[in-house]
């Protein structure tokens, strides 16, 4: 763990003149940088043919950071394996739905399930473990590169295809069994043998829903698998360094809180701006953040990683400024680099590295901004950095991220199903997560993500299930054990494990939990919606209920909306803005909450004895000092755009 949290950035020393690279380490201590990323791409440049290692270079490099204080994380460059690979293992790349192969020419360009190249990866890792482990500057490792990244998490390859079957006999031990549980005598789809069955691709119409399913969670296991080859290596060699990867946003080809368990840190890649261009946001919120991002969107997946890495959690790439990978791409408001820093911090990142030092003059990303502009000098983000690591020295910013008051359960196999089946198009697992996240949280409330392999729920005033694909014992134990309150749909319990509807019906609960069953459901385009009585409206899904529970909010049809039992909380639909705030405010009331009077745009958690605001709106706006606060060490209760304000609590959280 450290100490303290600290500044890093990526750089890339193959890509610049070995005379260069002093003045550059010289220069990222200037700016008050702790951690440097290295290799995650030079595979070429250690390997230029098989068994023609090169290491020298690197080994330079590291020393050239070190003697500056630089902490290096190297990263195994197994998301670029060199085109000489190609040629040894010709049915290593992966094939598209379209029974089409992955070329070469980019990155990514390997099957998961290719067991050769997972041998080569080992092989390259352990080189690397050997040659760095007792570097003196050697801070840690990263695995591979942002797993799955361009959608190639799935590969419908020959080697897919036989690990899956292999999958599929060890997870049911027999095809009697797989067919029961597949429900397979539907369509006459019944096997004789594990052999027989092929991808879910190329079929005439939809596969059976859990073939998909069951594709998916095997193409996730591969995902968690490669990486723990790397791991079991790593952490073999130098089992006191951290082992890191960085994930993505939006990301879900594959569950991370799987992976997480063969990792000391999670890591993400925040590029606030390119991921709302790339986002299904409304227009009106991409115009409102156009500069800036979604408010929430970086705050969540802060959280989710927090989780994924069981505390510890770092930002691996900050954008500093335009990137180069959406449609457009605008420049960040003045401070956002400070702000987006920061705001990390303020979820309990270690560490928040710049993604990059200088922006390349060549190749794919050479419109993706750095520290430095092509031609070294510096870009607005230098100074910004200057300026966090100056104030997170001034401040003593320590400890963890505070537990939340609110916590919300995240799902990746919920995502894969409402992919799968959505009913009704558009309706998305992380998209309600997030609309209930968002809402707490624009009253300054701390909130937790969760995994639904979570045993206990104990410390938390309101807990959030929305859009769960399935029961697991575990959370129907927790929640039956829960004190305080707990909001549960839509489409909550409407499958069992195997992709089949509960013989109880949705939600699935006990009826001295819940007296409520789903009798039919009703799906409605985006265009169309049902307004709920007293404010929001219910749109895409909308569930019949028969309910002996409480009605507190129902539509314009007299439908039920949200019913309660006790202290648990059944919402029927997909709402919009209005609707799931509304609730939110709901539950929050019931369970005398604390709350804050945010400014719109405004956002704001607690670390250790610190409150940090950061206001993402493009204007100015103005704190209420809470009673709880001592006063400001950073910045002022009057906001401007882009600002950062830090208030001392009265007492330690």
């Amino acid at each position: 763990m450290i100490d303290s949290p600290a500044l890093g950035v990526c750089y890339y020393p193959e890509h610049w003149p070995e005379d260069w690279w002093d003045r550059d380490a010289q220069r990222m201590a200037e700016v008050g940088i702790k951690y440097v990323r290295i290799g995650e791409f030079a595979w070429s440049r250690l390997e230029p043919t098989p068994g023609n290692l090169d290491l020298s270079w690197l080994v330079r490099a590291m020393d050239t950071l070190g003697r500056h204080g630089h902490k290096v994380i190297v990263g195994t460059p197994t998301a670029t394996p060199p085109r000489w690979m190609i040629d040894k293992h010709p049915d290593m790349l992966a094939v598209d739905a379209n029974g089409r192969p992955r070329g070469f020419g980019s990155r990514r360009h390997y099957d998961f399930s290719h067991l050769g190249y997972r041998e080569e990866s080992a092989r390259i890792t352990q080189i690397l473990a050997d040659a760095l482990s007792d570097h003196p500057a050697l801070g840690g490792w990263q695995t591979d590169n942002e797993y799955g990244c361009h959608g190639t998490t799935y590969s419908y390859s020959p080697a897919a295809r036989d690990g899956f079957r292999l999958w599929l006999a060890a997870r049911y031990g027999t095809i009697e069994a797989l067919n029961t549980a597949w429900g397979n005598v539907f369509w006459s789809m019944e096997y004789n043998s594990f052999d027989q069955i092929e991808l879910p691709n190329l079929l005439v119409c939809e596969p059976n829903p859990i073939h998909a399913l069951d594709f998916r969670r095997y193409a996730s296991d591969q995902v968690s698998a490669f990486n723990k080859v790397q791991y079991d290596i790593l952490k073999a060699r130098r089992p006191d360094l951290p082992v890191i990867h960085n994930f993505m946003s939006r990301y879900t080809e594959f569950d991370h809180f799987d992976l997480g368990e063969t990792l000391d840190v999670a890591s993400w890649d925040s590029y606030p701006i390119g991921h709302l261009a790339v986002s299904d946001e409304p227009d009106e919120i991409k115009r409102q953040y156009l500069r800036q991002g979604d408010p929430d969107n970086a705050a969540f997946h802060h959280d989710l990683y927090r989780s994924v890495g069981h505390g510890r959690w770092w930002v691996m790439e900050q954008q500093p400024g335009p990137v180069n990978w959406a449609q457009f791409n605008p420049d960040p408001l003045p401070g956002m680099a400070r702000l987006w820093a920061w705001e990390a911090f303020a979820h309990g990142a270690e560490v928040v590295s710049y993604f990059r030092w200088r922006q390349a003059p060549f190749a794919q990303e050479q419109m993706h901004a750095g520290l430095l502009r092509p031609d070294s000098e510096p870009a607005p983000a230098y100074h910004e950095a200057t300026q966090v690591a100056e104030e997170l020295a001034a401040t003593g910013l320590s400890g963890t991220a505070n537990k939340g008051r609110v916590a919300v359960i995240y799902d990746y196999q919920s995502e894969w199903a409402w992919e799968i089946e959505a009913q009704a198009q558009g309706f998305q697992h992380g998209a309600h997560v997030r609309a209930i996240y968002s809402a707490f949280r624009k009253h300054g409330v701390d909130i937790d993500v969760l995994p639904p392999s979570t045993t206990s729920l104990a410390g938390y005033d309101i807990v959030a299930i929305p859009a769960l694909f399935a029961w697991t014992d575990a959370l129907r134990t927790a929640i039956a054990e829960f004190d305080g309150r707990v909001l549960i749909g839509p489409r909550s319990g409407a499958k069992t494990q195997d992709f089949s509807i509960p013989a109880r019906l949705a939600p699935d609960l006990p009826q001295n939990l819940l007296d409520t069953r789903v009798m039919r459901v009703d799906s409605i385009p985006p265009h169309v919606s049902v307004p709920v009585k007293g404010g929001g409206s219910a749109r895409l899904w909308r569930e019949k209920l028969e309910t002996g529970a409480e009605v507190i909010m129902e539509d314009e049809e007299d439908l039920p909306v949200l019913v309660a039992q006790g202290k648990l909380f059944y919402l029927s639909a997909s709402g919009d803005r209005a609707l799931i705030q509304r609730v939110a405010d709901h539950l929050i009331a019931d369970a005398d909450l604390p709350v804050l009077s945010l400014p719109a745009g405004v956002r704001c958690r607690t670390r250790g004895g610190f409150r940090i605001y950061v206001n993402y709106s493009a204007g100015s706006a103005q704190l209420n000092p809470a009673a709880d606060e001592a006063g400001y060490v950073v910045g002022a209760a009057d906001m401007p755009a882009a600002g950062v304000t830090v208030a001392r609590l009265a007492t330690a959280g």
